[in-house]
């Protein structure tokens, strides 16, 4: 082995000194170790297909039925319907029988593989409320459905127990929280002043346009950490979420509203980190 290793190195200064084709030669007789580069294995995508809720297709259909009627099955209620129900029969009801203002899902529940059971609220002018239970069967895809049967009227769901406020801290009126709260919320609600002016850095958010309201008060802020109703501003980068309990007014009244807001400690003041349920970005929940 040694002696093919002088050899080899004998061969390549040869090689070198006798000009550029010989070391050309030279290399190629020299043995070499080849390493071969492992294969990168293609990432594999994988794709969740998620099951399709029938709920708005149980909406419509039953909507429908409510507002038709066997003997005219040519009305665009009736036709509507017995298309998305072809087995269905149309309920028999006087011309006088109002159908509902609105039907809503409340509840939907995949028995099976295809098979769903959607739970709607029918709710009619004089201000009653009936449940209905529809079956619906859905293709694997969730591309097409039809109602399988025929409507049942069932009991209401019950009233759930309510879930305790994490807001528990009562907010001085006069306090740096409640006025920032305050005149977010008149800026956001009725374009009182620029929202941007109450907004930490990197949040965003578009007040509602137009502006619904005239004027907005807060009647009262709660806040879930303490820090909210000390009387100085804490140190930067203290955060608290509160509840602002608002009266907005227009021409047609008061309105009760309120919003959960999360506001940031800056610079001796409080900036609007976060807006429950808005539009919120980049640093703002939504």
């Amino acid at each position: 082995m040694r002696r093919w290793v002088q050899l080899g190195r004998l061969g390549v200064w040869a090689a070198v000194a006798a000009g550029p084709i010989a070391l050309t030669v030279a290399v190629a007789a020299t043995p070499a170790t080849v390493v071969r580069a492992a294969s990168v294995t293609d990432p594999t995508i994988v794709k969740t297909t998620l099951p399709a809720d029938p709920a708005g297709y149980a909406a419509v259909f039953l909507g429908a039925w409510l507002r038709s009627r066997a003997g005219a099955e040519t009305t665009a209620q009736g036709r509507l319907a017995q298309s998305m129900a072809p087995d269905v029969d149309l309920p028999e009801t006087s011309d006088a029988q109002a159908g509902p203002e609105s039907v809503v899902a409340v509840r939907s529940a995949q028995q099976t593989g295809t098979a769903w059971s959607v739970t709607l609220a029918a709710q009619y002018a004089n201000g009653s409320v009936r449940y209905f239970v529809v079956p619906v069967v859905a293709d694997s895809g969730g591309a097409s459905f039809t109602v399988s049967g025929a409507p049942g009227v069932v009991a209401g769901p019950g009233r759930a127990e309510g879930v305790r406020s994490p807001y528990t801290v009562t907010v001085p009126m006069d306090s740096e929280v409640s006025s920032t709260a305050g005149e977010f919320l008149a800026a956001y609600l009725a374009g009182a002043g620029e929202v941007d002016r109450y907004l930490a850095p990197g949040v965003r958010l578009s007040p509602v346009s137009p502006a619904p309201y005239q004027t907005v008060t807060v009647r009262q802020v709660l806040a879930a950490e303490q820090a909210a109703a000390a009387e100085s501003v804490p140190a930067d980068g203290t955060r608290v979420r509160v509840m602002a309990e608002v009266d907005a007014r227009d021409s047609s009244g008061r309105w009760p509203l309120a919003y959960e807001l999360t506001l940031k400690a800056r610079s001796g003041r409080w900036e609007v980190a976060g807006l429950e349920s808005g539009t919120a970005q980049a640093g703002g929940r939504s």
